[in-house]
């Protein structure tokens, strides 16, 4: 096979896509392929509506939407103390093999096994956890002051 051959078995692109489209039942010829004009631009990209013209309605959604964070980010979660060294973190068991920390500065800073990193000159944020955390989680779940698996609704439950 010659090149010449293989070029003119080689069907036109263009060709074979307006063919395509055809057949699919989309002519193109029939479609108003003009776009909008562009809203002008406010500074901030979202793609929900602002209420700009409706401060009241803005005011609410605000509102909910507060709400909505502070559950998302505190549903079932409890203090738990440390037993060696009292910082106070939020704890949420969500099984057996997983359990949500949330850390604050003065927790990190007052924790010991963290110093320790420390004064090493390691960073404790790569650590894996604190194990005398982890046993003062599980002595409170054993107390009953901690759910062994949390019966928080889910944060996306409404």
């Amino acid at each position: 096979m010659t090149a010449g051959n293989e070029q003119a078995r080689t069907p036109d692109v263009d060709r074979l896509a307006r063919s395509m489209l055809l057949l699919a039942g989309h002519d193109d010829d029939d479609h108003d392929h003009s776009h909008p004009e562009p809203r002008p631009s406010t500074g901030n990209w979202s793609k929900a509506p602002d209420f700009v013209s409706d401060p009241q309605r803005a005011a609410a959604v605000h509102e909910a939407t507060a709400r909505d964070k502070e559950r998302y980010l505190t549903s079932g979660l409890a203090s738990v103390d440390c037993r060696f060294c009292h910082a106070t973190v939020q704890v949420k068991k969500l099984g057996p093999e997983h359990t949500t920390v949330q850390w604050n500065g003065q927790a990190a800073k007052r924790c010991a096994v963290f110093d320790e990193i420390r004064s090493a000159g390691g960073d404790p944020a790569r650590a894996k956890s604190c194990h005398r955390l982890t046993d003062s989680i599980r002595h409170a779940i054993a107390e009953g002051c901690l759910e062994e698996i949390s019966s928080a609704p889910s944060p996306g439950d409404g």
